[in-house]
C-alpha cells in the first residue's frame, strides 16, 4: 500500500483528494492545522468505509510543527509515496499592487511558498525510499506569468497581487526542486485544481471540489514516463493541460 500526506487535508479540495486517494488504494495521513477538525474529517471517511487515513496536526507555518508531524509519520512507515502541498490561503481579496498590505503578503508567502518548502525538505528523505515518489504543488492559472501578461486575461478581475506571486514562486519552486531530483525518479510538477467553489473564494468557483480533487490525483498517480518539472491546468488547458509558466 502507498503511502500519501496531503497538506490542508481537512475540508474542500484536500479533503476531497484523500477520499479520491484512498479508493485508490492509499494510505492517507490527512495533514491539519486544527488536529480536532482533522479528525472530524477522518470520521467522516470512516464513516464511508474508509479507513486507512489518519490526522496528523501539522501547522506548515511552524518549523517545529512540520518537524513533529515528520517523526509522527517516520514512527508510523518508512516510506512516503506522495506528497500533495495542498495548504495555502489567499489573503483577501482584491489585492492591488499599489495597495497590498506587505505584513499579509508575507504571511501569504510563508503559508503558499515557504509551507511548501518546509514541509517538502522535511518529507524528503522518506520520499527518497519510494520507487515512485511523486510531489503535486497546488498552485493557480493566475500563477501563469505568461498568461497573466494577457490584458484580457480573465483573472485580472481579483487583483491578485500577493495570492498570484505567491504561487508564482512556488511554481518556480517547483522547477527547481525538479530539476535537483531529475535523476532519481521523483515526479514532482504545479497543479492548478482549477476555480473551484470553496470557502478559500466564498463558493464563487465555478468547478467542483470532485473535479479539482481529481486533477491532483492524476498527476500523483503518474506512471515512470509521466511528464516532470510542468505546470498543469486542464481549466485552462483542456486538451493537454500543460499551460506556460
Amino acid at each position: 500500500m502507498k503511502n500519501v500526506l496531503i497538506t490542508g487535508a481537512n475540508k474542500s479540495i484536500g479533503f476531497e483528494t484523500a477520499r479520491q486517494l484512498l479508493q485508490k488504494g492509499y494510505y492517507v495521513y490527512l495533514g491539519c492545522r486544527d488536529l480536532k477538525k482533522g479528525q472530524e474529517a477522518v470520521d467522516k471517511l470512516y464513516a464511508e468505509g474508509l479507513e486507512e487515513v489518519e490526522a496528523v496536526q501539522i501547522d506548515i507555518t511552524d518549523q517545529q510543527s512540520v518537524a513533529a508531524a515528520r517523526i509522527q509519520i517516520g514512527n508510523r512507515t518508512e516510506v512516503l509515496d506522495a506528497l500533495v502541498n495542498n495548504a495555502g490561503m489567499s489573503g483577501g481579496m482584491p489585492q492591488t499592487p499599489l495597495t497590498a498590505n506587505l505584513e499579509v503578503m508575507n504571511t501569504v508567502f510563508n503559508t503558499n511558498l515557504y509551507g511548501a518548502v518546509r514541509v517538502t525538505q522535511a518529507f524528503i528523505g522518506l520520499l527518497e525510499k519510494s520507487a515512485q515518489p511523486r510531489i503535486v504543488n497546488v498552485s493557480s492559472g493566475m500563477a501563469s506569468l505568461t498568461l497573466s501578461s494577457d490584458p484580457n486575461f480573465k483573472y485580472h478581475q481579483f487583483k491578485g497581487g500577493i495570492y498570484g506571486p505567491s504561487k508564482a514562486a512556488l511554481n518556480m519552486y517547483t522547477i527547481a526542486l525538479a530539476y535537483e531530483l531529475r535523476d532519481k525518479p521523483f515526479k514532482v510538477n504545479a497543479v492548478d485544481p482549477g476555480f473551484t467553489a470553496t470557502d478559500f473564494n466564498n463558493h464563487r468557483g465555478s468547478g467542483s471540489v470532485n473535479e479539482a480533487a481529481a486533477r491532483i490525483v492524476k498527476y500523483i498517480l503518474l506512471g515512470e514516463d509521466g511528464p516532470t518539472g510542468k505546470f498543469f491546468s486542464e481549466e485552462m488547458n483542456p486538451e493537454t493541460g500543460e499551460i506556460p509558466w
